[in-house]
């Protein structure tokens, strides 16, 4: 799983502008070693080169790009998020995905607590002690979310923002 994982998201990565010139929300198939998989993303950061990516390999499966401000990462280690939209937040545990130097978290469905918050509105900001934060915007979110989990058989698609 996370090789596919890894190869959706550097797939992804790879067909980027060098520098997005708005960044929203967008659902589309990204070819993986497996076939297909339906993939919503955004950039973000201050530079925009930061990335969210969601994927259903099973279940949802969020990546974090930290763009440039990450470097290069020491494979094995784990961070804690903090995600923030609004005046709700939460902490989540995300393990690097060392060779293609991002973070990963399996969720634990539709109805993940991190999947109610990227469906919200305004911004979300994404912040760790040690790799500073990058605000992404919410415009769209739960329409492109909403695609992913109905072609993983598993949500009804369509949300309002």
């Amino acid at each position: 799983m996370k090789s596919a994982l890894a190869l959706a998201a550097l797939t992804f990565l790879t067909t980027l502008p060098a520098h997005a010139a708005s960044c929203s929300w967008s659902a589309k198939m990204e070819e993986d070693e497996g076939g297909s998989v339906m993939t919503a993303s955004v950039c973000g950061g201050p530079k925009g080169d930061a990335h969210l990516m969601l994927a259903c390999f099973g279940k949802p499966v969020l990546s974090y790009d930290l763009g440039d401000a990450g470097g290069q990462l020491e494979p094995g280690i784990s961070g804690s998020f903090t995600f923030k939209a609004g005046d709700k937040s939460l902490t989540k545990k995300l393990e690097l995905e060392a060779m293609y130097n991002y973070f990963t978290a399996e969720l634990s469905g539709p109805t993940d607590p991190l999947l109610a918050l990227l469906r919200g509105k305004g911004d979300l900001t994404v912040s760790a002690d040690k790799y500073g934060e990058a605000s992404f915007p919410l415009k769209g979110s739960g329409a492109a979310i909403g695609k992913v989990l109905a072609a993983c058989g598993k949500g009804s698609g369509g949300e309002a923002d």
